[in-house]
């Protein structure tokens, strides 16, 4: 069929020529249809109405999917290996600290950090081995001090308990140090806290599956009458464990590519994004319910050490919730939940603050009864940090409000973690020489 009379009489009408295309689809006619635009848009090119049709006519372009990362298992796996090497060497028998603690405890994240840093700079192109060679001796350096004052000057004491829980922090600054440098924006340091969480959830089950194959193994070689003996067990279970640190990194991290440019909208870390937005309003309920408890039992953190450890333990699954919950662009949240989504956030935080408070203030009346110790040091510094992160985050949230949220999160996370990272150094490298 000739569509020329037929579209010349109905371009003065957009809806006449719409009805009339969508005659045409029905008659199986919709390529003739397309060849009368096309002709007439030819001749006439500066008709917008034409040009419009023109281009919503034109052959959709394939969708073309992005290329599947390239994930270099031929370095992951030797390294893996390597490292599980280390971690059974580090748990055998003479190398347990005093009270029979095995080594590699203390010094799983430090090293674990190094073969994680030789991964990504043997990944990336073009290679440079300057900067991660250098933050690796750092990581040796400092866990060679710890090793040294554990071993002797504060042999037994909370020095070494304290290690145990900030050494895996010093490995991950160093990993963020090789991965952000000192150039990146809030965006990139943002992914990687969220890149942060994905690896340490790959990890998890990771490990799971290595629990249960030496679980699995014991029981078969229990079942024909061998039994691994605590000797044997020292190498299978930190050996199964030495092979995942590295091995999370390359499943999840792609080197090639700055961590604003990793991939959000699957596996994992689009799980764990979820998981943040359906605690939220679980833990805002729990927060809620247990301000209002708090009058009828004012006195317990005053009076109980054991219930300012779980104020503490809190006070970062909050702060770890909020980084997950916030969302990486706004595009990632549906329109009409932003709003609420912003609201829960902003809740949740203020009500953490309120109990951060109260828990600071438990901690300083019973230190101020006592004396100071390198735990009451410790959890005062961190909750100091955590109150003015908290503090700052709400400001920045009522001074933008809802059209910038996501930036002034993420500029308030970045802030968090320089100061971890500081308050992390000084806690390993200079409280032992200021609390003798």
């Amino acid at each position: 069929m000739n569509y020329t009379s037929e579209i010349e009489s109905a371009l003065p009408d957009p809806k006449l020529l719409e009805d009339l295309y969508q005659k045409a689809r029905q008659a199986g006619q919709a390529d003739a249809f397309a060849a009368e635009i096309t002709r007439r848009y030819a001749a006439a090119p500066d008709n917008v109405l034409l040009a419009a049709w023109h281009y919503r006519l034109q052959p959709a372009a394939p969708v073309t999917e992005a290329p599947a990362r390239q994930i270099n298992w031929w370095l992951a796996i030797p390294l893996s290996l390597l490292l599980a090497i280390l971690y059974g060497i580090m748990a055998q028998r003479r190398f347990d600290l005093a009270n029979g603690l095995p080594y590699v405890v203390l010094t799983w994240a430090p090293a674990a950090a190094c073969l994680v840093l030789a991964f990504l700079a043997l990944t990336r192109q073009p290679f440079s081995w300057r900067r991660d060679g250098l933050l690796a001796l750092g990581v040796v350096a400092i866990t060679a001090y710890v090793t040294w004052l554990v071993v002797g000057p504060k042999s037994g004491g909370q020095y070494r308990d304290l290690m145990i829980l900030h050494l895996p922090l010093l490995a991950w600054v160093a990993v963020g140090l090789s991965i952000l440098g000192r150039k990146l924006d809030d965006r990139h340091r943002f992914a990687f806290l969220i890149k942060s969480a994905e690896v340490v959830m790959t990890g998890g089950i990771y490990f799971g599956a290595a629990l249960l194959f030496v679980g699995i193994t014991a029981g078969l070689f229990d079942a024909i009458g061998i039994r691994f003996t605590d000797d044997v067990m020292r190498w299978l279970l930190p050996g199964a464990a030495g092979l995942i640190p590295v091995l999370a990194v390359a499943s999840v991290y792609d080197p090639h590519l700055p961590p604003g440019e990793q991939r959000f909208d699957q596996g994992l870390a689009k799980l764990i994004s979820l998981l943040g937005r359906i605690f939220l309003p679980l833990t805002l309920l729990v927060l809620a319910i247990y301000v209002l408890y708090i009058p009828a039992n004012f006195w317990r953190p005053f009076e109980q050490r054991d219930v300012l450890i779980v104020y503490n333990a809190m006070l970062f699954a909050v702060l770890g919730l909020l980084i997950i919950a916030t969302p990486f662009r706004a595009e990632d949240v549906p329109e009409k939940l932003r709003k609420w989504l912003w609201y829960g956030i902003v809740a949740v935080a203020a009500l953490t603050l309120l109990v951060s408070l109260y828990a600071l203030s438990a901690t300083v009346y019973r230190t101020v009864l006592n004396f100071l110790t390198m735990n009451r040091l410790t959890v005062i510094g961190w909750n100091v940090i955590n109150i003015a992160l908290l503090g700052l985050f709400l400001y920045r949230q009522m001074r933008y409000g809802l059209a910038r949220w996501i930036a002034s999160s993420q500029a308030t996370f970045r802030i968090g973690m320089v100061a971890y990272a500081i308050w992390t150094m000084l806690l390993i490298v200079v409280m032992p020489v200021l609390l003798t």
